[in-house]
């Protein structure tokens, strides 16, 4: 019975240790785009020049960069709440996995923009993260195979499932684009980030 309590206990820590650093990070990270977005309407928007414009080589090395850039706060303020809620429960399994996924999907939005996207246009902003994030959070419990996972995926299909949407190509001015490859890159980043098992190893159970 002692050694049950104690273990309890210390599992109740790690996850109250694990919520700090999520929200910390989560936190550090919105704050810095507002920072961005500050600056750039203190220069008279210099920093749009960070979007990505496609097929273009040199504007290949603003595919990271872009994600941090928005067009405006009304822009930001859109993507702020649910970066800082899909954020913060995608980072509860770990900074260092969160940076390696959110790294994965900030990539793979950026290149979708910058192969398909319209001739002439700039595209920035985190939506393809959020996105990303989204489609991580649907996905990560069947992949790593962990039940809490699973209920926490169907929680977020159903709070944020209507982004969908904005896979479509039907608002004009909004980087569908970006939120595609958004999608792909966070089911992408699920299974890139699960635990590896030996080869013929069987699946891990049920946990």
């Amino acid at each position: 019975m002692g050694y049950g309590n104690e273990k309890t206990g210390a599992s109740g820590t790690g996850a109250r240790s694990n919520a700090r650093s999520a929200a910390k990070l989560v936190l550090f990270w919105v704050g810095l785009l507002w920072v961005f977005e500050a600056v750039d309407q203190a220069t008279g928007n210099a920093l749009d020049t960070f979007g990505v414009e496609p097929r273009r080589l040199d504007e290949l090395v603003d595919v990271i960069p872009a994600a941090f850039m928005h067009f405006g706060f009304g822009h930001l303020m859109a993507n702020t709440v649910p970066l800082l809620v899909l954020g913060f429960l995608a980072a509860l399994r770990g900074t260092g996995r969160f940076l390696a996924v959110a790294l994965t999907i900030i990539v793979v939005s950026g290149l979708g923009v910058w192969l398909i996207a319209p001739s002439g246009s700039n595209t920035a902003g985190a939506s393809g993260l959020v996105f990303g994030l989204f489609g991580y959070l649907l996905v990560r419990g069947f992949v790593d195979r962990r039940i809490t996972d699973v209920a926490l995926g169907g929680v977020v299909a159903l709070f944020y499932g209507s982004i969908l949407w904005g896979v479509l190509p039907t608002n004009e001015g909004v980087s569908w684009q970006g939120h595609l490859f958004g999608l792909i890159g966070g089911v992408l980043a699920a299974f890139m980030t699960s635990s590896t098992r030996a080869a013929g190893a069987a699946k891990p159970s049920w946990h």
